[in-house]
C-alpha cells in the first residue's frame, strides 16, 4: 500500500509539472470591423466566419444610430460618438494588438480610434475608405458629394433613399448629417508601432485612377503605405465575401 501511495503521488506530481510547464495557447489575432455610412455590423456577417475559419477573432459592432442600434439615432450623433463607440469596444472587451478595418466612412472612425488608443492597435486597414488628415471632414474631403448628401437631409438625418420601404431587415438606415460635417481632431502623430495598409476596390471596366477613392489610395502611397487593389464594387464584403476575406488575410500578414 505504501508503495502504491508513493507511485500515485509521483504520478500526480508529474502530471502537475507537465501542466504547469505547458505553454498557453497563443491568442488569436483580433479583427475589428468598422462599417460605412448608413450600414451596420451586419454588412460583415458573411466575411466574419471566413476569417474566423482562418484563425481570427472577429468583432463587427454597429455604430450608434445604425444597424441594430438604429433606435438610438438622434441628430446629435456625430463622428466623435462613433469613434468612442469603437474605443469602448476595445476597452470593455480588453482587446490588444487589434487589427482595425474601416470601410468607406469607417475610415474616418478608425483614424480617430488609432489616435486615441494607439497602444491597443497593431494594424489599420482602410477598405475603400476615407483617409483623413487632422482637421478633415467628409465635407472637406468630398465637398461636391457631401453637398449633395446634405441637400437630402431632413430633420438632421440623411436618408438611405435607395432603400425601399418594404425591404426586409437588415438594411441601410438614415444617418445623422452631423457625421458628414464633423471635423476629425487628431492629437498624436501616427504611432510608429502601427502598420497601415490601404485596399482600393476598382469596379471592372474602370481604371484605378477613375475610382471614387483613388485620391485616398494616392494619399496612402504618399505616406509610404502598401496599397492593394481588388476588382470589386464599393461593397466587396457583401458581394464578394470570400475574395474580401482572402485579401484581408493577406493584408494582415504583410
Amino acid at each position: 500500500m505504501k508503495r502504491l501511495l508513493v507511485l500515485l503521488s509521483a504520478l500526480a506530481c508529474g502530471i502537475l509539472s507537465a501542466a504547469e510547464s505547458a505553454s498557453p495557447a497563443p491568442a488569436k489575432p483580433v479583427i475589428l470591423f468598422v462599417h460605412g455610412a448608413w450600414g451596420g455590423g451586419w454588412q460583415f456577417r458573411k466575411v466574419a466566419p471566413l476569417l474566423e475559419s482562418r484563425g481570427y477573432t472577429v468583432y463587427r459592432p454597429s455604430l450608434t444610430g445604425l444597424g441594430e442600434r438604429a433606435h438610438l439615432a438622434t441628430p446629435m450623433v456625430g463622428l466623435d460618438t462613433h469613434i468612442e463607440d469603437i474605443v469602448n469596444v476595445i476597452r470593455f472587451e480588453n482587446l490588444h494588438d487589434v487589427i482595425l478595418v474601416g470601410h468607406s466612412y469607417g475610415g474616418m472612425v478608425v483614424t480617430g480610434v488609432a489616435d486615441r488608443v494607439p497602444d491597443r492597435i497593431k494594424r489599420v486597414i482602410y477598405l475603400d475608405a476615407m483617409l483623413p488628415n487632422d482637421g478633415d471632414s467628409i465635407a472637406t474631403l468630398r465637398p461636391t458629394e457631401a453637398a449633395a448628401l446634405l441637400a437630402k437631409a431632413h430633420d438632421g438625418f440623411i436618408p438611405a433613399w435607395w432603400v425601399k420601404p418594404d425591404k426586409p431587415f437588415p438594411r441601410d438606415v438614415p444617418q445623422a448629417a452631423r457625421t458628414i460635417t464633423d471635423v476629425l481632431h487628431l492629437s498624436h502623430p501616427p504611432a510608429a508601432g502601427i502598420r497601415w495598409i490601404y485596399i482600393l476596390t476598382v469596379e471592372p471596366g474602370k481604371k484605378a485612377s477613375e475610382d471614387d477613392f483613388a485620391w485616398a489610395a494616392e494619399r496612402a502611397r504618399q505616406r509610404g503605405w502598401p496599397v492593394l487593389e481588388m476588382a470589386a464594387d464599393h461593397n466587396p464584403e457583401w458581394f464578394q465575401p470570400a475574395a474580401t476575406a482572402e485579401l484581408l488575410d493577406r493584408a494582415c500578414r504583410m
